[in-house]
């Protein structure tokens, strides 16, 4: 099997969220990678062993649900850090900010919401949606990197709230600023192509 491989991210310079934070973000979107690697080398070993041993059946459940939080905080991260690349882009008149005005009443209410969702108490991610059975756009906070994910729908955007995406420049208690930068910095048009590639 195929290992997961770490991406590179050209980010530039940013309003808020400086070189360091993101350095430091980085190295820890690095470590998902290489867990989720390492989860899959050691399954096989592990299954091996439980013929013998009933109680390693449980270390094999556990590294199965440790691998769910290994792997989403992996994609999760590539989202967002692609979102942040080129540089800051506004929404275009098109596709995705019609679906949004004709979803949420108007782009600003849109990030009215969205933003209230990211404020949501915890450590977890904001994430827009596109349901690609229905054509809706569905907003939904995740615990965590993975409790709440939708099945089988396609992330359009997703908004890093773990303390660890903006303590280091804003303090716990600088979450409302951290979002409001995030979007000042946000290509759109990354969106706009995610949105694109989920209704293809």
């Amino acid at each position: 099997m195929k290992p997961f491989i770490e991406k590179t991210f050209t980010i530039p310079a940013l309003t808020g969220i400086s070189a360091k934070s993101i350095e430091e973000h980085l190295k820890l979107y690095a470590g998902y990678v290489k867990n989720a690697n390492l989860i899959l080398e050691k399954i096989p070993d592990y299954k091996a062993w439980s013929a013998n041993d009933a109680f390693v059946l449980y270390c094999v459940a556990e590294l199965q649900r440790r691998f769910a939080f290994e792997f989403n905080g992996m994609r999760n991260h590539e989202y967002y850090f692609h979102s942040l690349e080129g540089g800051a882009t506004p929404i275009r008149d098109g596709q995705l900010k019609t679906a949004i005005t004709e979803q949420f009443g108007s782009y600003e209410d849109f990030l009215a919401s969205f933003k209230t969702l990211a404020m949501t108490r915890g450590v977890g991610w904001a994430w827009l949606y596109l349901d690609t059975l229905t054509g809706k756009l569905l907003t939904q906070w995740v615990d965590e990197q993975h409790i709440g994910h939708l099945l089988g729908l396609s992330p359009i955007l997703g908004l890093d709230v773990w303390e660890h995406a903006y303590v280091f420049d804003y303090q716990p208690s600088g979450k409302k600023q951290y979002i409001e930068d995030f979007f000042s910095n946000l290509n759109w048009s990354a969106i706009e192509k995610n949105y694109a590639k989920a209704l293809q």
